[in-house]
């Protein structure tokens, strides 16, 4: 995890920028400036005619847009990183934002076509269980016949589970639930986080020296807390397994 990147030496001031301004202070060009713009990356700039100008929390994010790109993110994972991020937030406060939202980011969406599921998985296109995956949030219908998969790893998996023989309808209803009780744990830890570790930071006046331990506490706390559910679920799933083994075994007789 990096650090949290500082602004380059002038822009604690309050002075505006025009677009040419913007692009050489950040040391980007003013076509990618446009272009992130249009992708929303960027709040608008304050308009005096047909003028744009800018301030620090333009130069916030593209400082952030610029480092996750040095990185290897592409702009679709920095544009889902800052769709909640306040606009007028400074860089330390949008390394903070990037920090605490990026290691629980699903996948990237990936785009395909129920054709091409089909002979990936082996499972038979149709067109109402594809109704039933955009009900439940985890694909999108585009133009052409293509699809729009959003979790591409729980969309694979769960066409598996399909292809093994299990209705799809039935999956479905139980992957309804089952996301049900996913976000129930997902809030369980996060509030746990929140009420100790953020809480003692914040309390303490938010101390930047403090804020490279909060960072890391966050990248450990998705492993941590993702064997600690499959550790549970385990243990849950063998003692369900029993039960129904032994009431299954119980229907055959003798």
């Amino acid at each position: 995890m990096s650090a949290v990147q500082s602004e380059p030496p002038g822009d604690r001031s309050d002075r505006e920028l025009t677009v040419d301004e913007l692009a050489a202070r950040v040391g980007v060009t003013v076509r990618n400036v446009r272009a992130y713009s249009a992708r929303g990356l960027l709040p608008p700039p304050r308009m005096v005619g047909r003028t744009g100008y800018y301030g620090r929390e333009h130069v916030a994010r593209l400082l952030l847009v610029r480092e996750m790109l040095a990185e290897g993110y592409s702009l679709a994972m920095i544009e889902r990183t800052l769709a909640s991020a306040p606009p007028a937030a400074s860089s330390a406060t949008l390394a903070l934002h990037r920090a605490l939202l990026t290691p629980w980011l699903p996948p990237e969406p990936e785009i395909t076509t129920g054709a091409e599921l089909t002979a990936r998985t082996g499972v038979p296109a149709d067109p109402e269980l594809v109704d039933q995956l955009v009900q439940l949030g985890i694909v999108e219908r585009l133009e052409g016949g293509r699809l729009r998969v959003l979790d591409p790893a729980l969309l694979m998996a769960g066409l598996q589970v399909v292809g093994l023989g299990v209705p799809a309808t039935a999956l479905i209803a139980a992957q309804a639930q089952v996301n049900e009780h996913v976000r129930a744990i997902a809030h369980t830890y996060v509030q746990m986080f929140v009420d100790t570790v953020w809480r003692a930071f914040v309390e303490a006046g938010a101390p930047r020296e403090q804020l490279e331990e909060i960072l890391a506490t966050v990248s450990r706390l998705q492993p941590v807390a993702a064997q600690a559910m499959l550790a549970a679920f385990r243990t849950e799933m063998a003692a369900e397994v029993a039960g129904a083994v032994e009431g299954a075994l119980g229907e055959l007789g003798d």
